[in-house]
């Protein structure tokens, strides 16, 4: 069956998208984009996305998750107390949820300068990991200079479904990924440059997947990404591992089911 294009991982509820909403889901859906993977930062947002899924309750997949970093007072890492708000709502918006994220760390010196920070990432990071586990959801996960301490700590927790988004690490953590049954996505922003041909080129397809992460990252630095430019990953992931765009679409949106499994349930067919 033709499920389209699933964005893994799209910012729908971003004040960028605010002024035109409507005309943005309509070019996704003309794209041919069947279901938005919609993660979160900050606790501010998770009311947006869960009201995004019941406005377009066939297209809006919500997760909900504390990004490594918080933009609250200038951006900062995120601190266990961050967590104090958010866990609640997991819980009482679970049956909603097809994902927790977006989730992770981010070890780049000029967000986490101090081993302070990075101890907070990391056990803000470890208690959504086990809350994902106790919910049998997986998770979508940050990555940024921290692939393989990202990596190495989800298999010591024991998860077994996730999706890196906008994978840059080096190929040898990518395998040990791939062994853990672990998906990547990849967005058009991976069009600018020839900078992760080697690692998409080692990464099975069926361990692929396909993202925008809009608003951000998309085929321009200064221009604002959207869903509807899907089909620039696909395309390009396409001619890097010698497959034609279709293939790509086809296995990547199956990769995208099994991972996120509820999101299927949001489907609509005439």
């Amino acid at each position: 069956m033709d499920y389209g294009f699933v964005d893994c991982h799209c910012h729908i509820s971003a004040p960028e998208f605010q002024q035109d909403l409507p005309d943005v889901i309509h070019r996704t859906r003309q794209a041919g984009v069947k279901t938005l993977v919609a993660v979160t930062e900050e606790v501010e947002e998770f009311s947006r996305v869960l009201r995004l899924q019941e406005r377009y309750p066939d297209l809006v997949a919500p997760c909900l998750g504390l990004h490594p970093l918080q933009a609250a007072g200038g951006q900062r890492s995120v601190r266990p107390q961050d967590l104090e708000e958010a866990l609640p709502l997991f819980y009482s918006h679970r049956e909603r949820l097809v994902a927790i994220g977006e989730i992770g760390l981010d070890f780049t010196p000029w967000c986490a300068p101090t081993q302070q920070d990075r101890d907070d990432q990391m056990k803000v990071f470890i208690r959504q990991l086990d809350v994902a586990m106790e919910m049998d959801l997986p998770v979508n996960v940050h990555s940024r200079s921290a692939a393989k301490v990202t990596i190495d700590t989800m298999r010591r927790r024991g998860i077994s479904r996730a999706l890196l988004h906008n994978f840059s690490g080096k190929p040898a953590a990518a395998m040990e990924a791939v062994e853990a049954g672990f998906f990547f996505s990849f967005p058009p922003a991976v069009c600018r440059n020839q900078q992760r041909d080697r690692l998409i080129q080692r990464i099975p397809l069926d361990h692929i997947c396909l993202e925008t992460d809009a608003p951000a990252l998309g085929l321009h630095r200064n221009e604002r990404n959207e869903p509807a430019n899907i089909a620039l990953s696909c395309s390009y992931i396409a001619k890097v591992k010698g497959q034609t765009p279709e293939t790509v679409r086809e296995v990547t949106t199956q990769n995208a089911y099994r991972l996120f499994s509820r999101a299927s349930s949001f489907l609509s067919f005439p």
